[in-house]
């Protein structure tokens, strides 16, 4: 059993480690994501290898207690919302890698605009900026629940929390020149909301001061770096 302080392994490495499929395949999904390494994406893989397992182990089953397995199951799955609610027993089969990967608090962050990058996202988790039902949560792993995916928001001690802050700023402003439709849109007759020229100018301003804030901060952060 070995001892119970040491932890173990939780995910476990590639039977054939040199495929280039595989490798060209894993290089794809860790940018996708902003994984940190190999192990975080075979980390995600163990726990759908355990989830298959289990399920084909309850599929093959016709007990009571499989009954109830499967039932708690499925309710988990559900919870997490890597399942639909009618889902079957048969349709975890049918996971894969990325609906474990989009589950994550790092791919959440990011799905709910609170960061530019998925890069970004991590960074904000890792240095505790980020609440799951205002619980600062710094394990960009942390898989989400849809209970929990609408409760993530900044700490209240963040200065993130503030939203004049340069970096909400720039992501608020820039969705809404979004909503500015283009030339190449209105040749194609694409009808958009309008958005009057003075507020447009309005929202550009502000848009390039946030920039240049910024820039000056990680002029700053290299001139530190440097000394």
């Amino acid at each position: 059993m070995g001892d119970p302080k040491k932890p173990r392994k939780k995910y476990k490495k590639p039977v054939r480690p040199w495929e280039r499929s595989r490798i060209e395949e894993e290089k794809v999904l860790i940018k996708e994501f902003g994984l940190k390494n190999k192990k975080e994406l075979w980390k995600a893989e163990s726990i759908l290898r355990n989830i298959r397992n289990q399920a084909k182990r309850l599929i093959g089953s016709k007990t009571e207690q499989s009954k109830k397995e499967e039932k708690q199951l499925l309710e988990k799955l559900g919870k997490l919302g890597l399942i639909k609610g009618d889902g079957k027993v048969e349709d975890i089969l049918s996971l894969n890698k990325k609906d474990v990967l989009e589950r994550r608090l790092e791919s959440i962050v990011f799905k709910e605009n609170l960061s530019k990058s998925i890069s970004q996202a991590r960074q904000f988790i890792v240095h505790g900026h980020i609440t799951v039902k205002d619980r600062v949560v710094r394990v960009p792993s942390y898989l989400v629940s849809l209970e929990e995916e609408g409760q993530i928001g900044f700490d209240k001690k963040s200065n993130l929390n503030n939203e004049d802050h340069p970096e909400r700023i720039i992501r608020k402003e820039k969705k809404l020149l979004e909503k500015v439709p283009s030339k190449e849109k209105k040749k194609e007759g694409v009808k958009e909301k309008k958005v009057p020229s003075k507020e447009k100018t309005v929202v550009k301003k502000r848009v390039k001061k946030a920039e240049i804030i910024e820039s000056v901060q990680e002029a700053q952060v290299e001139e530190i770096e440097v000394e």
